[in-house]
């Protein structure tokens, strides 16, 4: 049949209107009403102020997100002050981290906690992310997680969560204290790298993270250093899994005679240089990892981490949407150890909240499309959807869109590995 002009302007619309989505030309909101969570609490304005005044003075864009910010800066605490409380910067002041971070008199003030110290006090540092009392594996036992909801411009206040929710390790998951089987003599001054994302699918996390440790040394240094000495620092990026980035970095960073290194932030990166970072008796302390796998590797007493297990985030996450009156979810994981291991925990929770997982995709997060796995879910029309993903989450989230899924449609979910507005900025310009 022939189309009328009026019928041909209206398929012209129609196609236009779909080619701007496609290219990011649709700024309409339609990531609005998509929740989800990460680990945070309500960071004061001293300290955000205090680290975009000292952030930007170096040159850098102010921070707009601050998503472990906090974490990163209180890694660095820990490990100077474990330092100060084993009088060395070698692999014995790994045996100290646990012993700063609970237990005894608390303080906050990197000048304050080694003056407890230097009267032959306990410290208990009560950190900017948090109380950071550590479990025995080098995991905090207690989380606080921040929900966060995209409003109409495809963004969200990443300094104000809709709430705040804290959660304690079982009480089963509690072990004892692993202590370092290495042994690496220090030199008398701490020096520390860094292990995160300038490349790669978690780039968008690099900035704070940068900015915490660079903060915390800097207000170290300037509280007199550790063991009487400057704290020194070293640089270094992570990229990701499809690179050898993260290798080359960590031989770099050992070659350079670094105490501690500060990162990864994926737990798969983590995991791909665990053993040679640890076999040397230095440090591997994430601000980011949650990857359960983690909380049983063989680490020789060396790893830590301020950022929570997914066990308590998986909890977390499917409260969050049982109590939205959700009966069916479909979740969607990229392959490797945190994508799994959160989708694992989340299905074990929403089924011992009675809400029913009608499917769980596994996806290859290096895929240029995604329209096969989003037709799955659309087939399965459950009444949310569960995105487990880093960066190329706003392409899965456009697909979505396109195939009348997206968060306009259906319950969204996101989580620590894609909640910020770097998903808003990638899904507005088609990345």
């Amino acid at each position: 049949m022939k189309k009328t002009t009026k019928g041909k302007i209206a398929a012209l619309v129609v196609g236009l209107s779909l080619v701007a989505t496609a290219c990011g030309g649709n700024k309409g909101g339609e990531l609005e009403g998509m929740k989800g969570t990460y680990p945070s609490v309500k960071l004061t304005d001293e300290f955000q102020n205090g680290m975009n005044e000292f952030w930007t003075s170096k040159g850098n864009d102010a921070l707009v997100d601050f998503s472990y910010a906090g974490e990163a800066f209180d890694s660095v605490m820990l490990v100077a002050l474990a330092a100060e409380a084993a009088k060395t910067d070698g692999s014995a002041l790994a045996a100290q981290i646990q012993a700063v971070s609970a237990g005894g008199e608390a303080c906050s003030e990197f000048a304050a906690c080694v003056a407890i110290i230097a009267a032959g006090g306990d410290v208990n540092y009560e950190g900017v992310s948090g109380p950071q009392d550590m479990n025995g594996n080098g995991e905090p036992i207690k989380a606080s997680y921040g929900v966060y909801e995209f409003d109409s411009t495809n963004r969200f206040d990443a300094a104000s969560a809709k709430e705040y929710v804290l959660a304690d390790l079982p009480a089963s998951d509690i072990v004892p204290l692993e202590p370092p089987t290495v042994e690496r003599v220090g030199d008398g001054v701490l020096k520390i790298g860094s292990l995160l994302p300038e490349t790669g699918s978690l780039a968008f996390l690099g900035p704070p993270e940068f900015a915490g440790v660079e903060y915390a040394i800097s207000l170290i240094n300037a509280a007199g250093g550790v063991l009487g000495k400057p704290v020194e620092y070293v640089q270094g990026d992570s990229g990701d899994t499809s690179t050898d980035t993260a290798s080359t970095t960590v031989d770099r960073l050992l070659g350079e005679n670094v105490d501690a290194i500060i990162g990864a932030a994926s737990s798969s990166v983590s995991l791909t240089v665990i053993d040679k970072i640890t076999a040397a008796g230095v440090i591997q302390f994430s601000p980011a990892n949650t990857s359960e796998k983690l909380s049983t590797y063989p680490d020789n007493g060396l790893y830590y981490r301020t950022a929570p297990s997914d066990i308590l985030q998986g909890a977390v996450l499917a409260n969050l949407i049982a109590g939205d009156g959700v009966s069916t979810v479909y979740i969607m994981a990229l392959d490797d150890a945190y994508g799994t291991g959160l989708a694992a925990s989340i299905t074990k929770n929403l089924e011992a909240a009675g809400v029913t997982v009608v499917g769980t995709k596994i996806y290859d997060p290096k895929a240029t499309t995604f329209d096969a796995e989003v037709g799955e879910i659309k087939t399965a029309n459950p009444d949310a959807i569960m995105l487990v993903t880093f960066d190329e989450g706003s392409r899965i989230l456009r697909t979505m869109v396109e195939q009348g899924i997206g968060p306009k449609d259906k319950k969204v979910y996101g989580c620590d590995g894609n909640m910020g507005n770097a998903l808003g900025e990638n899904f507005d310009s088609g990345k």
